[in-house]
């Protein structure tokens, strides 16, 4: 009886404002049979570092990050709670 667990990126999403949503499956497999999949996300916004990202996001975010865009959601988030 062998319990594996693994981690994939299984979902990036483009946000409106232009942030990037990363979703993360935690899957548990016992004897090659899924037993138990978790999932976490986090939101990584325009300008934010990116270097700990996976490549495919960090490919995303140099694609679609320019200074304008950068600009326009850094200008959104002032005087916001």
């Amino acid at each position: 009886m062998a319990l594996i667990e693994k981690q994939i990126i299984d979902l990036i999403q483009l946000i409106e404002n232009n942030s990037i949503q990363v979703r993360t499956a935690t899957i548990i497999e016992k004897d090659d049979t899924e037993i138990s999949r978790t999932f976490h996300r986090h939101v990584v916004a325009p300008g934010d570092d990116v270097s700990n990202e996976d490549p495919r996001v960090q490919a995303i975010a140099n694609a679609i990050w320019t200074a304008e865009v950068i600009a326009a959601y850094q200008a959104s988030q002032t005087g916001s709670l």
